[in-house]
């Protein structure tokens, strides 16, 4: 069965621009990759705007449950921080862009502390290490129990309120990125976004932002399946308008499915309560419905293996014995120590009707993470110049084909801080020129590129429910083709009921890097990283030691590239 062609519009169809406004450069997402760029550029350029899709605490790292993996104790060494992350990319990590990610680690996490990010600490008064899967040493930094990504987000915002009267730094809320704007030239060059605001006076509705250089940090697309830990504002926006706008999108097909998230039942969607790996660093182990461990004998690392080993493991256990969820068992733990440890997620479990401490919990694998998006290099620059990317929206070849547990909220750190180093250099050496903001606000997607339909906000479960079916966590050449097929009859409707608005290129921007996921699991014949090829069940090297890009011609078609690894 072969999967249709996709075709990709250049712009969504959105209003004219009525209003228009103007940096030296917009950072566009508030999580730990968009909060740590735009402070540290207001140190160095005149005017930073920072603009976010809801308001500036509710991105997805304030729901990180783990913590930040870093080398942080003496018997530990970014060396080992190294391998323990390529054996979990499965041979498709840029091992400079890794060693970039543990050499700067620990640097950037102890300026978070300085900037007064509070880590739980241990009797001498360092800061408490733990462990989770993939990792050989206790490496994670945590706050609260398991509330480090709120922590983390609460020391960035409260930093950023302390400045928030500087005319150098401007913060929109409610702002939703539409599509990029583009100067015209033959290299696609980035000078601004469209967004829409949901706001008062002159910033409401459908507005152009121009500036030297644009930073892309919208985080993920978890909205794209029907069971995700991401918050109901990942999806995707970023990434999609960097696609439409022509920019290089790599390893998109590697989607992290975490093993361990609540069961709710059948026919639960949207965001679903997330079981921190974290648990089962502190002793937690899985079990099927007779009380057998599953993990025993197949890794060394036991409950503790890679995301992809656990995940698989579970899902063979449920295919092979008809059951939709397996178990984790905690109640050795005692409810004290649950309590102390994990003070979120016993308290969810609770409001859900089940206890750790006394129940066994019902998981089962759901979406969690994009280990690829935005391509960049290591300075956070995109194929399109003046265009920049960091966090969950951009790929920079550190996690591979599977991130390793607790490298997101690092990535985002490090990968924001050279990016901020990267744009004051380059606007002092003349390669980033002001941008003449014109008279009349221009339109996304390029002169005689237009609009493509819009898919109306109806039809996003159908999207969600083709992609789990097809292009989830089990996949095959005929399940990734029937997804490929739905896909394009959804592209193909009228656009008659699709109204333009915040709802409608939402489901558009899920439906478009669908499409593109769906290409590429289709062209990978190979099980490896976060999913399972049922048609091809081992890692084939031989043929698959590569990764794929994609690119929207001009005519709208894909163009899929692949890179050789070492």
């Amino acid at each position: 069965m072969t999967a249709p062609d996709a075709r990709i519009p250049r712009a969504l169809a959105a209003p004219a621009p009525g209003w228009t406004t103007s940096a030296d450069v917009i950072v566009v997402g508030s999580g730990i990759a968009g909060l740590t760029c735009a402070l540290r550029l207001r140190e160095q350029v005149d005017r930073v705007l920072l603009v976010t899709k809801t308001v500036l605490d509710e991105g997805s790292t304030a729901w990180a449950q783990g913590g930040i993996a870093a080398a942080l104790h003496p018997e530990d060494s970014p060396e080992e921080h190294l391998e323990d992350t390529l054996v979990a990319g499965v041979g498709l990590c840029d091992r400079d862009a890794v060693e970039a990610l543990v050499t700067e680690g620990p640097k950037r996490v102890r300026e978070l502390v300085a900037l007064g990010a509070e880590f739980d600490r241990d009797a001498e008064g360092e800061i408490k290490l733990t462990r989770e899967g993939g990792h050989h040493r206790d490496r994670i930094a945590h706050a609260g129990g398991d509330a480090t990504g709120r922590e983390i987000s609460r020391a960035l915002i409260a930093a950023l309120h302390r400045v928030i009267d500087d005319p150098g730094i401007e913060v929109v809320e409610h702002a939703l990125v539409v599509d990029l704007l583009q100067a015209g030239s033959d290299d696609g060059e980035v000078v601004g976004v469209t967004l829409h605001v949901i706001g008062e006076g002159q910033l409401d509705g459908v507005g152009a932002a121009y500036a030297r250089a644009v930073v892309l940090a919208t985080g993920g697309l978890g909205q794209i399946y029907t069971s995700t830990t991401n918050p109901p504002v990942a999806t995707g926006d970023g990434m999609a308008a960097a696609l439409r706008a022509g920019a290089r999108i790599t390893d998109l097909e590697f989607i992290q499915f975490h093993p361990t998230v609540l069961f709710l039942g059948e026919g639960s969607t949207g965001q679903q309560p997330l079981i921190s790996e974290a648990v089962r660093g502190e002793g937690a182990f899985l079990v099927d419905g007779a009380g057998r461990r599953i993990m025993e004998g197949r890794h060394e690392l036991a409950d503790l293996a890679p995301r992809d080993v656990v995940a698989r493991a579970i899902l063979e256990t449920m295919r092979e014995q008809g059951t939709d969820h397996v178990f984790l068992d905690a109640r050795h733990l005692g409810g004290a120590f649950l309590e102390e440890r994990f003070p979120s997620i016993v308290a969810s479990c609770r409001s859900l009707g089940f206890d750790p401490a006394t129940d066994l919990l019902p998981v089962a694998p759901a979406q969690h993470y994009a280990s690829g998006g935005i391509e960049t290099d290591l300075r956070g620059r995109t194929s399109l110049p003046g265009l920049y990317a960091c966090g969950e929206c951009s790929c920079t070849g550190v996690h591979g084909a599977n991130r390793l547990a607790s490298n997101s909220l690092l990535e985002g750190l490090v990968f924001a801080s050279r990016i901020a180093a990267d744009i004051p250099e380059r606007i002092a050496a003349g390669e980033l020129p002001e941008v003449v903001v014109p008279a009349t606000p221009a339109h996304a997607g390029g002169e005689g590129s237009g609009p493509g339909a819009l898919l109306d906000s109806t039809q996003r479960l159908t999207v969600q429910r083709a992609m789990t079916a097809g292009s989830g966590p089990v996949r095959s050449a005929n399940s990734t083709a029937a997804t490929a097929g739905t896909l394009a009859d959804l592209a193909a409707l009228p656009p008659s009921t699709a109204a333009p608005g915040p709802r409608t290129w939402e489901t558009t921007n899920l439906l478009h890097l669908g499409q593109v996921l769906t290409e590429l699991a289709h062209r990978r014949a190979e099980t490896r990283g976060g999913h399972v090829r049922r048609d091809f069940p081992e890692r084939d090297d031989a043929r698959w030691l590569v990764r794929q890009s994609v690119v929207v011609s001009p005519d709208r078609t894909l163009t899929v590239t692949e890179r050789s690894m070492p």
